[in-house]
């Protein structure tokens, strides 16, 4: 069933269908648009439109109640081509030199051709078609070359996602004939329009395997791309709130998307423009895609009309600047970033003149050490874990170098009468050159006593042995020690960590202060060899008489 429309026509009324309309109203533009060219051409146009009248009134009274296609078709054979109608009206035809002639035919015929996206033999946006109408091969071979390029990296399917939304679709006859190069005539949209535009190639396995991967390929493309687009709206909601709350939470607010929470503080306050620009730059990188995806979603529906070209180029360079401007700025945003969270890092991380975790920081101020050196020490200064009684949140020195080139001394100080003080503590080590002190700062650059930390590595030790001893006497100790020593003895798989009891003895014949703690360093000790690692922990100082009872 077809629609019937009535139209006036140099002032006469004619019931005509639908395609018949759309072919006559293409015939008499294009013969305004030729004709409008010339001098008097408004005159000719109109005397053509009135002949157009007459014979269609002559169908009317042969007792064609609707004009059809097939009666245009006729009338546009009859009166022929706008060039024709020049000839016929003028009576003489133009002379051009043949150099002239030659060169405005390839004008005419470069200018009639126009890149389109072909929706007559599309398999999925119709760009490869395309391609094969424009340059009037097979497009069979475009497809196999976007398949081919697809498996290098992907750059087939990214370039053509690329170009299906850049080209526009040849929707109208005109468009259609200027794909195919040929030229835009009252002839050629007639066969245009009568013609079935429906029509499929003959398949063949080729373009059926073709089909069948860029079927797939589209499909994983459309699946990443929806899932970006989401991804690019929850970035643009976020990104959204942290603008709107930088601007009203104050610098420093202790909240969530404030410049302060954010860590980026010290960036607006020192690099104001790279911020703006990076988040101006952001948001319009995420902002094109979004809307570009809705306007192509409600473009499908027929809710808005698609994009034009004029319209997407301008989109693209839009989206290109944005990324020119988000990748430079962050990366600066990134390097100043990093320099004043290094910054941070060293203030609130720095123990005596050295930069080192939270947690060796709090044990050593908490324990009351002193770092007279600190060299070859791979930044750890304090270690957990390992303890000899299991409890593997205790806490203990702990330093190492696995060249042995590791210099280290922890020490405490405390005032003490004259008396005889013994020094004890939990040490292990690996490999010797570890040693456990005492002097005072009359005798700082060397020991008044020391002892070596015995080398057993993580396995074994004193204490480990002391405690399999006792469980040989299980009838001569009280219970809580004979749990203990089975404590001891279930560390590190029944093997121990290598811990052992450490005493040096120091007399002390004047009022004075002890100095006390954990040395590797040889020009200190007087020993040349080299431990790789030592753990130490537990110091006490005991008067040997009971004379005097220092504090601890």
């Amino acid at each position: 069933m077809k629609k019937n429309i009535t139209i006036n026509l140099c002032g006469r009324l004619f019931q005509i269908d639908e395609d018949a309309y759309e072919m006559l109203q293409h015939y008499t533009d294009s013969l305004r648009s030729y004709f409008g060219k010339q001098e008097g051409g408004e005159e000719i146009a109109d005397d053509i439109e009135a002949r157009i009248a007459e014979l269609l009134d002559e169908l009317k009274q042969q007792g064609n109640e609707a004009v059809t296609i097939d009666h245009v078709r006729d009338i546009i054979s009859r009166i022929g081509k706008p060039e024709q109608l020049a000839g016929d009206n003028d009576g003489t035809s133009s002379q051009q030199p043949a150099g002239e002639s030659v060169l405005d035919g390839f004008r005419s015929r470069m200018s009639g051709r126009r890149l389109y996206r072909n929706p007559k033999d599309k398999m999925v946006a119709g760009v490869l078609s395309g391609f094969g109408a424009y340059t009037g091969t097979d497009p069979t071979i475009w497809r196999l070359l976007m398949v081919l390029f697809t498996f290098i990296y992907g750059i087939g399917l990214v370039v053509y996602v690329i170009l299906a939304f850049v080209l526009p679709e040849a929707k109208t006859p005109e468009e259609l004939l200027q794909m195919e190069g040929k030229e835009v005539t009252p002839q050629n949209l007639a066969s245009m329009v009568t013609s079935d535009t429906d029509e499929k190639p003959r398949p063949n396995i080729l373009r059926a395997i073709c089909s069948i991967i860029l079927k797939i390929g589209f499909g994983i493309v459309v699946f990443f791309l929806a899932l970006s687009c989401l991804a690019m709206i929850a970035g643009l909601i976020f990104l959204v709130v942290a603008i709107v709350s930088a601007l009203v939470l104050p610098l420093s607010a202790d909240m969530p998307f404030s410049l302060e929470a954010m860590g980026l503080a010290e960036i607006y306050q020192n690099h104001t423009w790279v911020l703006v620009v990076f988040a101006i730059a952001l948001l319009l990188l995420l902002v094109i895609p979004v809307y570009a995806i809705i306007h192509l979603v409600l473009s499908l529906v027929g809710k808005v009309q698609p994009m034009g070209m004029t319209q997407r180029i301008v989109w693209l360079v839009l989206w290109l600047i944005a990324l020119c401007g988000v990748v430079p700025t962050g990366i600066m945003m990134g390097t100043y970033h990093d320099e004043y969270r290094q910054q941070r890092y060293k203030e609130t991380h720095m123990f005596q003149g050295t930069v080192m975790s939270s947690f060796d920081k709090h044990y050593l101020q908490r324990q009351g050490w002193t770092l007279l050196k600190h060299e070859n020490c791979n930044g750890s200064y304090v270690n957990d874990g390992e303890y000899f009684t299991g409890d593997r949140s205790y806490a203990y020195l702990d330093a190492g170098n696995r060249d042995g080139e590791m210099i280290y001394q922890a020490e405490k100080r405390m005032p003490v009468e004259p008396g005889t003080y013994r020094i004890s503590c939990h040490a292990r080590a690996q490999w010797d050159g570890v040693w456990i002190y005492a002097t005072t700062p009359s005798s700082a650059d060397k020991p008044l006593a020391q002892t070596r930390v015995p080398a057993f590595g993580n396995k074994g030790g004193e204490i480990w042995e002391q405690a399999r001893n006792l469980l040989d006497s299980e009838d001569k100790v009280t219970p809580s020690e004979l749990q203990r020593a089975r404590n001891i003895l279930a560390v590190n798989d029944g093997e121990g960590y290598g811990w052992s009891k450490v005493e040096v003895t120091v007399q002390i014949v004047q009022k004075d202060t002890l100095c006390y703690g954990v040395s590797t360093d040889p020009e200190f000790t007087g020993d040349t060899s080299h431990p790789e690692w030592f753990s130490a922990c537990d110091f006490r100082v005991e008067p040997v008489d009971k004379k005097d009872h220092p504090k601890k």
